[in-house]
């Protein structure tokens, strides 16, 4: 499994979609926050806040992750090489952990550069430090589980079709979905009396609360069940070729 994990990493960096996806969302995100003037813009806003990031990156993030995992099964598939990994001394469920694992990782790699957003906002403040910390390490790892959901779709989509462009729509669709479908839903007058409840079943309910600040074991536990059950859903698809 180490060593597939290995070989879908170098992939990434050995051709230009690891450094594309990096610099796109460091890039898409400092406009945003530095250039284009608005309410996204943090030198306008007047205070020191990162919030901009972390209403913008999910968005961002909607289309980068599937654009990382549209080739994990689908390429396997064209190629014919799905079969054959397949065989190898290992379970399905290792083989889409490595794959799952490689594409969490480049994200990983991605939000790490925006810690200098950070530290600039850290001390550009009035006083230099006066800072939501608390809420800025909340959001964090709301985005990093959230990133990590988008992983564990992409990784569903690519695994049925092996067509890289309708997996990385599937994918945006079912992110979509689930990270504001839910909300969309909600809003409409028939289902005015489950309001909250279909709130809570999406993603930016989970998401915004992080962003509080506050860890709270039911988000960390639902995040955690969604990825399961699509990476319970790909190894489904995959034991569905053996019949």
């Amino acid at each position: 499994m180490l060593s597939l994990l290995k070989k879908e990493i170098r992939g990434f960096f050995s051709s230009l979609t690891g450094y594309i996806v990096i610099v796109l969302f460091l890039a898409i995100t400092s406009l945003f926050l530095w250039i284009f003037p608005g309410e996204m813009n943090i030198m306008d806003a007047g205070y020191a806040t990162l919030e901009p990031l972390f209403f913008i990156a999910p968005w961002v993030f909607l289309f980068l992750v599937p654009s990382i995992t549209m080739r994990m099964f689908a390429e396997e598939r064209k190629a014919g090489t799905l079969d054959l990994l397949l065989t190898r001394p290992l379970t399905e469920m290792q083989v889409i952990l490595a794959k799952y694992l490689a594409s969490v990782l480049l994200v990983l790699l991605s939000l790490i550069p925006t810690l200098v957003f950070y530290i600039s906002v850290y001390l550009l403040g009035n006083p230099q430090g006066n800072l939501d910390t608390g809420g800025t390490w909340g959001s964090y790892i709301g985005l990093f589980f959230l990133a990590a959901i988008y992983a564990a779709i992409g990784l569903f989509a690519s695994s049925f079709t092996e067509n890289q462009i309708i997996s990385f729509l599937i994918s945006v669709v079912l992110c979509f979905l689930l990270y504001a479908g839910f909300d969309l839903l909600s809003a409409l007058p028939a289902f005015h009396k489950m309001e909250s409840l279909i709130i809570y079943l999406g993603i930016s309910d989970h998401y915004k609360s992080l962003s509080r600040g506050v860890i709270d074991t039911t988000d960390i536990i639902y995040y955690l069940g969604i990825i399961g059950l699509f990476l319970f859903f790909t190894r489904t698809v995959l034991e569905s070729r053996k019949c």
